[in-house]
């Protein structure tokens, strides 16, 4: 494919995340503001991203396996239409039951594009440079939080948050035209990154118990991040716009320093991001009632997130002992898991422990993730030999 084209195709998919990261992540910023209006309380609007990802959870492999056949173009397209569709109906929604409903649908179609796009973009390039084009389509999702949420947030409380939903509904419009004139057709199993370039049926399992651990640690806190500042550190409802853009913003900063290192050093990608990630979230136990202390962690936090989902995909590309499209299924339902478990959990904290509790629980979990990946890191160095052109 040639590399303009290839290029195109990427950062329209990258777009398309983008706006499947900011559907997902939406009540989160808008918490405070649709909890009265739907007369609900804030543990329940969490739950509305919690039963979002338990969606994604049960439905990926399964809609994977049911569209194995189907040309990445048709999916994708047709996936983003029925994405715009749902939240268009979530943009109309008069209550609470609706507005879950078209969540459902919502996270269908989230369920099967995160199983499909890892392998589609990453087979549009050589293998030596994936973790590159892999970053350069994690630019979308991480600038969810920087853009996607905190404009989301503002404009929910200037206009009420159903206009957020609204906007998203033109983005995947767009989204889903360009992919289906950008991105190639061609059978699922054609595609140059069918299969992984070094399959370890043993690693790839411990990277899904790490991803699992440290997504449930991160979402135990982001998912209730808006109580926890309000509450811990004082800020008044109109910063929080701007502090989710400082999380987002820092972010960006983790992808794209996680892309110099992921295709020379995947491993170390992979346990950086959780050590600054835990690091910044068991600080923000400790400090989060400073204000510019609690910027700063909040930053680490954010940066810590985005490298690693980043990281997590390039992983996938290398280590799936099978059918990738599969293996990403499988990641897209454990990272679910990890954020139906953190919002679940830290839905049970914040009434019975309070704010600050959120981030020491969120922390531990990260912290577990780093020590079990470092771990076996050190075991399979004794087992296997590292793959060409790494030096993790």
């Amino acid at each position: 494919m040639e590399k303009r084209r290839a290029l195109a195709a990427v950062t329209v998919l990258s777009i398309a995340a983008f706006a499947f990261v900011t559907t997902e992540l939406l009540p989160i910023g808008l918490l405070t503001v649709m909890a009265p209006d739907l007369d609900r309380s804030r543990s329940e609007i969490g739950l509305l991203v919690g039963g979002y990802a338990i969606v994604v959870v049960l439905a990926s492999i399964p809609l994977t396996m049911l569209t194995k056949h189907v040309p990445r173009r048709r999916l994708l397209s047709v996936t983003l239409v029925v994405f715009a569709l749902a939240n268009a109906v979530a943009a109309a929604a008069q209550s609470y039951q609706m507005l879950a409903g078209a969540r459902l649908i919502t996270a269908l179609t989230q369920a099967l594009f995160w199983s499909v796009v890892t392998p589609a973009v990453g087979g549009l390039f050589p293998a030596a440079v994936r973790g590159r084009a892999l970053a350069l389509f994690a630019t979308g999702p991480a600038l969810a939080p920087v853009l996607g949420v905190p404009i989301g947030t503002w404009l929910g409380q200037q206009a009420g948050w159903r206009a957020a939903f609204a906007v998203m509904t033109a983005v995947g419009l767009l989204s889903a035209a360009v992919v289906a004139a950008l991105l190639p057709s061609y059978p699922p199993s054609a595609g140059g990154a069918a299969r992984a370039t070094a399959p370890d049926r043993t690693r790839f399992t411990m990277l899904m118990i790490v991803t699992a651990l440290g997504v449930t640690g991160y979402l135990t806190f982001t998912t209730y991040v808006t109580p926890f500042l309000l509450d811990v550190t004082g800020f008044s409802e109109r910063s929080l716009a701007p502090l989710l853009f400082i999380s987002g913003a820092a972010g960006i900063i983790g992808t794209f320093a996680v892309s110099r290192t992921l295709d020379r050093y995947p491993v170390a990608s992979l346990v950086a991001p959780l050590l600054i990630g835990a690091g910044s979230l068991l600080a923000l136990a400790a400090l989060g009632a400073l204000r510019p202390a609690a910027m700063v962690l909040l930053g680490g936090v954010g940066l810590g997130y985005a490298a690693y989902a980043t990281g997590l995909q390039h992983g996938i590309l290398r280590l799936a002992p099978g059918n990738t499209d599969l293996a990403s299924a499988l990641g897209s339902t454990v990272f679910n898991a990890g954020i139906a478990a953190g919002a679940l959990i830290g839905g049970a904290v914040l009434p019975a422990l309070g704010a600050r509790a959120l981030a020491l629980a969120g922390g531990l979990f990260v912290l577990a993730a780093a020590v079990c990946l470092a771990l076996d890191t050190a075991r399979s160095r004794t087992r296997v030999p590292v793959p060409q052109g790494s030096t993790d």
